[in-house]
């Protein structure tokens, strides 16, 4: 004999999916706010090797670094910014006592506001360092003045002022044989700026998107709150 199935009523209904969908957003705090953390680290870490192509030092005192690094896009926009939201996205998703004591929709609606900080942020560093990509780093190069050759500093990849680059630096990304050949100094310039600000680009990317779920993720915990006891 086959027994039917009682369905639940529907406050329990609601009920359940409530402390589901409160589990989940608790759930998701705890992993969005370290990985926020880490990623705002590596951005600090990259931006500052870009200070020291090669590992030299000499560079940055002479004033001869990119642009782009040199206003530290990876440290401000991709770390400072990013780590106010990192921390407490972290203390709310494992309820530190610091803000155990808060209210739900207050935690989360900081969380908010915060993470379109760190959304922002990220997406500066994004921007920048895509222009740091596109135009090229800051190096000594042989380039042509008045039909004369002389060594000057510049960006080569965006000046072209030579009839070789003239016809091929505008993709130079795509053609590695120029990377060695044409910046003098600092040593092999030309790949530590794309292999590092790639880097950034990656690690702002994802930082955008994860900002962007918390967000998200603040506005159904304001509306449904988190399950204290899990």
């Amino acid at each position: 004999m086959e027994h039917a199935i009682t369905p639940l009523p529907s406050f329990l209904h609601l009920t359940l999916q409530g402390s589901l969908l409160a589990m989940c957003v608790g759930t998701c705090s705890r992993i969005l706010g370290p990985g926020l953390l880490t990623l705002g680290l590596l951005s600090i870490i990259a931006n500052i090797f870009l200070l020291f192509p090669s590992w030299e030092w000499k560079y940055l005192t002479m004033g001869r670094i990119t642009i782009n690094a040199m206003i530290v896009p990876g440290v401000w926009g991709g770390g400072l910014l990013v780590f106010p939201a990192a921390i407490h996205i972290t203390a709310v998703g494992w309820r530190w006592s610091s803000v155990h004591n808060s209210g739900t929709c207050q935690n989360m609606f900081l969380s908010i506001v915060l993470s379109a900080l760190a959304l922002m942020g990220s997406a500066a560093c994004f921007i920048l360092s895509g222009v740091g990509v596109t135009e090229g780093p800051l190096c000594l190069y042989n380039s042509t003045y008045n039909q004369r050759k002389m060594q000057q500093w510049d960006y080569p990849f965006l000046v072209m002022d030579t009839p070789d680059l003239n016809s091929r630096a505008k993709n130079y990304l795509y053609d590695p044989s120029l990377w060695n050949t044409v910046c003098i100094e600092p040593r092999n310039v030309v790949a530590w700026n794309v292999y590092f600000f790639f880097t950034l680009l990656i690690i702002s990317m994802v930082e955008m998107v994860l900002a962007a779920l918390q967000i998200i993720n603040g506005f159904l915990g304001c509306i449904c709150g988190f399950c204290d006891k899990k």
